[in-house]
C-alpha cells in the first residue's frame, strides 16, 4: 500500500480480509452477509440496556428502533441521540452497530435510538430519510414515555448515515419546531459528484472505493434528477439552507474517498454561521469507528473520545 499510512491494527485488518469479489459486484443480500461476517469475527458483547421497539407514524407507518441506554443509568431520564447507520444505504443494522451505539450510550451518558430504516435497493430515497424524521418527531412528542428528555435530542450518523443525519437536520429546519442540540457526522457522504482529490487518491480503497460508492448511489436513488436534491447531496445546499443547523462535529478519515467532501461541508457550515469543528483522523480508513476489528486502534479510540466529549457538552450544558 504505497503512500497509504495505516495504523498496524488497520493494516492487519486490510491485509487479512477474505473477499471473493468486491462489494459492488455483490447482490444486496450478499453484501449484507459479508459485512455481518466481518463484524462477527471480533464481536464483543458490551454492557448496555437494550430494548427493541416499534413506533408508529401516520406518515410512514411502523418504524423499527433499538433503544440502548447505559445499564447504570437506565432508570434515569436521559437525553437522546438518534443514530443513523452507514452501509451505503444498502447494508447495516442494529447488530452490526452494537459496539458503536453501546459505546456512545455509555460514554456520553445518553439514550441512543438506532433506526433500522428500510434499506436500498428494495426501498429507495427518501424512505429512510422520512423514517428518521418521523422518529425524531415521535420522541419529541413521546420521549417522556421512555424516560427520555424530549428537549435534548441530538443526531449522529456515519457514512451514508451521516448523509441521512444532516439531511434530517436540514429537513427539520424547514418543516419542524423541533431543534436538535447537536449533529455528529462521521465520515459523511456529502455529495454525489465523486470528483474530489481524495476520490482520486483512494478510488481503489483501501476498504471503500469509488466503484462501491457508485454502486451505493445507484441503489439509493431512482433517477438522475434526485442527484441535485440537497437531501441527497447536502454539499450542494445554498448557505441559507444551512443556517440554523445545530452545533456540528465532523470526523473524517485520512485514507477515505469521502474525506474531502466532509471537510468541504464543514467549511460550508462555517459560512452559514453554524458552530462547527472538523477533525481528520490520520492513519485509518473509512468505517474505522464501526468495524469491530478496529476498536482497539488509536484512531478508533480518538474518534469515540471526540464524539462523546462533544455530545456530553451539547446534551448537558
Amino acid at each position: 500500500m504505497k503512500n497509504i499510512h495505516l495504523d498496524n491494527i488497520v493494516k492487519n485488518f486490510i491485509n487479512n480480509l477474505e473477499v471473493e469479489k468486491p462489494i459492488y459486484e455483490m447482490e444486496a443480500d450478499d453484501a449484507r452477509r459479508f459485512l455481518a461476517e466481518v463484524q462477527e469475527k471480533d464481536y464483543e458483547n458490551l454492557e448496555g440496556f437494550v430494548e427493541d421497539i416499534s413506533i408508529f407514524s401516520p406518515i410512514v407507518g411502523d418504524i423499527s428502533v433499538r433503544l440502548v441506554k447505559p445499564e447504570e443509568y437506565k432508570t434515569e431520564i436521559l437525553p437522546l441521540v438518534i443514530y443513523c447507520h452507514g452501509g451505503g444505504w444498502v447494508m447495516g443494522d442494529a447488530d452490526i452497530y452494537d459496539m458503536t451505539i453501546k459505546t456512545i450510550a455509555k460514554h456520553a451518558k445518553c439514550a441512543v435510538a438506532f433506526i433500522n430504516y428500510p434499506r436500498s435497493p428494495e426501498f429507495k430515497y427518501p424512505i429512510a430519510l422520512n423514517q428518521i424524521y418521523e422518529t425524531i418527531k415521535y420522541f419529541g412528542e413521546n420521549g417522556n414515555d421512555y424516560r427520555i428528555n424530549p428537549k435534548k435530542i441530538a443526531i449522529i450518523g456515519d457514512s451514508a448515515g451521516g448523509n441521512l443525519a444532516t439531511a434530517t437536520a436540514i429537513k427539520l429546519n424547514y418543516e419542524s419546531d423541533i431543534k436538535l442540540c447537536f449533529q455528529g457526522l462521521i465520515y459523511p457522504v456529502c455529495d454525489i459528484g465523486m470528483n474530489t482529490k481524495s476520490y482520486g487518491e483512494y478510488k481503489d480503497g483501501p476498504w471503500l472505493s469509488k466503484k462501491a460508492m457508485e454502486y451505493f448511489f445507484d441503489a439509493y436513488i431512482s433517477n438522475k434528477d434526485e442527484k441535485k436534491d440537497i437531501f441527497v447531496s447536502p454539499l450542494r445546499a445554498e448557505i441559507d439552507d444551512l443556517k440554523g443547523l445545530p452545533a456540528t462535529l465532523i470526523i473524517t478519515a485520512e485514507n477515505d474517498v469521502l474525506r474531502d467532501e466532509g471537510e468541504e461541508y464543514a467549511q460550508k457550515l462555517v459560512e452559514a454561521d453554524v458552530d462547527v469543528a472538523c477533525v481528520r483522523i490520520n492513519n485509518t480508513i473509512h468505517d474505522f469507528m464501526m468495524l469491530n476489528s478496529l476498536r482497539k486502534s488509536k484512531a478508533t479510540h480518538a474518534g469515540y473520545k471526540l464524539i462523546c466529549q462533544f455530545l456530553k457538552h451539547a446534551l448537558y450544558k
